[in-house]
């Protein structure tokens, strides 16, 4: 690691570091070594997801093809995992996957980028709700979780199907309105549909007025609301904190996510959570040549929700900091917005917009996030692509 060729790292392909790996397209310097760390040959967009289950999209419609990307970016691909990561070594642990015989156990930098996306830690999750990591359907990875939602529409065409989903934030919203949409007419012999909040109010970091939206919603589509806690999952049951039981068929855990387990020990400050500690320019505060992006990481000077949104903005700013970090010029700050424009899909056709304290809904505002969502696929999507047909 001497030579004057430099080593970039990109551990995880997020929403930030697509935007990256498109500036590397436009230009990548001569003495840059770009390598990608990442399980899966496409990005599964979040925004899309609930989308697909409601019956929308089809799966590729959601996915961003890497490869062309990687192509064009002129980054080398290892299809895999890290296990372990040593800031004081500058290396990375890696654990093949994909079937990927061929990958390295470790790999070298001089410079890291993480953005590897939201997780659930299964064995944090088994000791606050035991049974959820092996009878739940988790939404993180979101890959795993699209790749397995067939088999819940598969059942729907056999039986009578009760869908619980855990958690009320915004995932776990458009989660149950779609899948109520999709299943109400997929399952010819019926199907019912719970919300279970955790033990506060549906959407309740939204203002009041979309709340009584959300509310509406719930109460005009049949879904049962139950303001409890999930204390564990066994085989056809969700238990609660009040000692209840609920039938289930179909648990789908919409919960907070987890920092990544491999933080511990790499040497890298840390915030209480366990997330990389970055400054505003999104570099390490213990490592300046780690930068971090996305739900692994926490400003403690400007905090802010771990949603997709942020991970998206912050992407041109990582993309411009990474390249000046290589050129040794001055870094800049990245500014997360106070207000961002929040669009809640209840379902295909319809969603609820926000803005500070302002609201509305109505099926102009689900076009409206379409037009979004769409775009952002079509711009990291390179031409040449094939254009995946709509859902039916």
């Amino acid at each position: 690691m001497s030579s004057g060729i430099q080593k970039l790292l990109l551990l995880g392909a997020g929403h930030a570091h697509v935007q990256v790996l498109a500036r590397l397209a436009q230009h990548r310097p001569a003495d840059l070594d770009v390598t990608v760390l990442t399980p899966y040959p496409f990005q599964t967009y979040s925004g899309m997801v609930p989308g697909l289950v409601a019956g929308r999209y089809t799966s590729a419609q959601c996915q961003i093809p890497l490869e062309p990307l990687f192509k064009a970016a002129g980054a080398r691909w290892v299809q895999g995992r890290v296990t372990a990561l040593d800031a004081v070594a500058q290396t990375v642990q890696v654990a093949a996957a994909g079937g990927n015989k061929g990958a390295p156990d470790h790999l070298p930098y001089h410079r890291l980028s993480i953005d590897t996306g939201a997780i659930i830690d299964r064995h944090q999750l088994d000791a606050t709700m035991p049974g959820a990591a092996a009878r739940a359907l988790i939404v993180r990875p979101i890959e795993a979780f699209a790749a397995l939602w067939p088999q819940v529409l598969e059942l729907a065409q056999k039986q009578a199907v009760s869908l619980a989903v855990i958690g009320a934030g915004a995932a776990g919203l458009e989660l149950v309105f779609a899948a109520e949409q999709r299943l109400r007419d997929a399952c010819p012999a019926g199907a019912s549909f719970t919300l279970i909040t955790g033990g506060g109010e549906p959407a309740a970091n939204y203002p009041e007025g979309v709340r009584q939206r959300v509310l509406r919603q719930l109460k005009r589509r049949g879904i049962t609301v139950l303001r409890e806690a999930c204390t564990g999952v066994d085989k056809g049951l969700v238990h609660l904190g009040s000692g209840a039981s609920l039938a289930c068929d179909v648990p789908i855990l919409a919960i907070g996510t987890h920092a990544p387990v491999w933080l511990q020990g790499s040497g890298l400050a840390l915030s209480d959570s366990g997330h990389v500690q970055v400054n505003a320019c999104q570099q390490s505060t213990s490592h300046p040549n780690v930068f971090a992006a996305g739900d692994v990481a926490t400003r403690a000077e400007a905090p802010h929700p771990k949603s997709g949104v942020y991970a998206v903005r912050a992407g041109p700013a990582l993309a411009h900091n990474l390249m000046a970090a290589h050129n040794s010029q001055p870094l800049k700050p990245w500014h997360p917005p106070q207000r961002t424009l929040n669009l809640l899909s209840c379902g295909a056709g319809h969603a609820i917009a926000s803005w500070g304290p302002l609201h509305a809904e109505g099926g102009w505002v689900w076009r409206w996030k379409d037009r979004i969502d769409r775009a952002f696929m079509a711009k990291y999507t390179l031409p040449g692509t094939p254009t995946p047909a709509a859902a039916g």
